[in-house]
């Protein structure tokens, strides 16, 4: 059993944290989203093999040649052009059946092993409140696929399309079929359509674990938010006598938690991190590798990646901070509205609302803040800006190629 996992997309939805990565390489609970992916499958899979594209060399350095003793594999989509046009890619390694996952996504061991044991061609479903924003799936009565409807006004069913499949080798000849959508791409669920034409059966998986495709920034707040209620505490680093800590904290070998701090878990302080003195860290949180939170500073519910600075007298929360950031002291970040309102924040020039009653800001690399800033809930700054001492920050800032 091949597990081929779609890892080739920029993951524009996610800028400023993909300028300089790609989205699977996004971490969550101090580990990057696709490891989580293959943690699902690997009981399953004898072998991965990766569908790599935009900085594709970042992916293969962090994973190696194999992952828990199960070997990697590697194709590229130079220039991806939908999801079928991705599992393309893989026909050069894959000979057997195979299951289909995409490497942003948060599931359960349970779907991938119900794919691989299901007869021949498969989807899997979630039943969901309202149908209408995802590929609606309806099932004939010997529990196969019948049909998949895109986000109808009127669903048939509540059954939601996944984006998670099992394949015989020859899909990849339905595959060739298959023509381009009104959106430029191969859909695979057009290739679908094709196998049912041609009466092929495609069993219906109905799963009801968890399921969260990780594809906005608020996004992976709610995947680290998840995987770390799943943390046990664990200290290996080096804690004060003076410091507090309360629930599940990892405290990582090499990570230093200094005098006066209190954490409250579930918490991850990574590998070369440092806490305090007299800090506060709460909420589902992840100090990244070397990232630093110093003197009167309140972390709440937020992801630091490795080398982030927040040394003095700041106040973050349920906010994400990129590599390499760098907040002066007094930096004060909003993330409730008022008026109780949910917090919206800009994707791809369009407002969204994120259904967060709490969110703060999302940091690109190496953003520097001078003293006495304060950034508005849902403010995004790209990648290497800087914002000046005492500014208060409204609006997104964006980086020179968004100007």
């Amino acid at each position: 059993m091949y597990g081929v996992v779609l890892a080739a997309g920029q993951g524009t939805r996610m800028r400023p944290l993909t300028d300089h990565r790609p989205k699977p390489l996004l971490p969550a609970a101090g580990r990057p989203l696709v490891e989580h992916v293959f943690d699902a499958c690997v009981d399953v899979v004898d072998e991965f093999v990766v569908v790599i594209g935009y900085r594709g060399a970042d992916v293969i350095d962090r994973l190696g040649d194999a992952y828990r003793g199960t070997p990697i594999s590697y194709v590229e989509q130079a220039d991806p052009a939908g999801t079928a046009h991705a599992i393309e890619q893989a026909r050069e390694v894959v000979d057997d059946r195979f299951i289909v996952l995409n490497g942003d996504v948060l599931v359960d061991p349970e779907l991938p092993a119900s794919l691989a044991t299901a007869e021949g061609h498969a989807i899997a479903t979630t039943p969901v409140e309202d149908p209408r924003s995802y590929g609606v799936v309806s099932v004939d009565s010997v529990g196969s696929l019948s049909a998949i409807v895109e986000k109808p006004s009127d669903p048939p069913t509540n059954l939601a399309n996944v984006g998670c499949y099992a394949f015989e080798p020859e899909v990849f000849e339905y595959i060739d079929g298959t023509e381009k959508s009104e959106r430029g791409e191969y859909e695979i669920t057009d290739t679908l359509d094709l196998l049912l034409s041609a009466g092929r059966d495609i069993s219906v998986v109905e799963y009801e674990g968890r399921w969260l495709d990780v594809g906005r920034p608020w996004e992976l707040l709610r995947a680290n938010e998840l995987l770390l209620a799943e943390v046990d505490g664990d200290v290996r680093g080096t804690v004060a006598e003076g410091a507090q800590l309360g629930g599940d904290v990892v405290v990582e070998e090499g990570a230093t938690v200094r005098d006066g701090v209190h954490v409250e878990g579930p918490a991850v302080i990574m590998s070369g991190a440092e806490v305090g003195p007299n800090a506060y860290v709460r909420g589902a949180t992840v100090v990244g590798p070397s990232a630093h939170v110093g003197h009167g500073v309140e972390v709440k519910n937020s992801i630091l990646m490795s080398d982030a600075a927040v040394p003095h007298l700041s106040y973050v929360g349920d906010s994400i901070l990129g590599r390499d950031v760098n907040l002066g002291a007094g930096t004060k970040v909003a993330n409730l509205r008022h008026d109780d309102a949910s917090v919206e924040m800009t994707v791809k020039g369009e407002r969204v609302d994120t259904g967060r009653r709490k969110l703060g800001v999302v940091l690109g690399d190496g953003v520097k803040t001078g003293i006495n800033v304060s950034l508005n809930a849902g403010v995004k700054v790209a990648s290497g800006a800087g914002i000046r001492p005492g500014e208060t920050v409204l609006r997104d800032v964006p980086g020179q190629e968004e100007q």
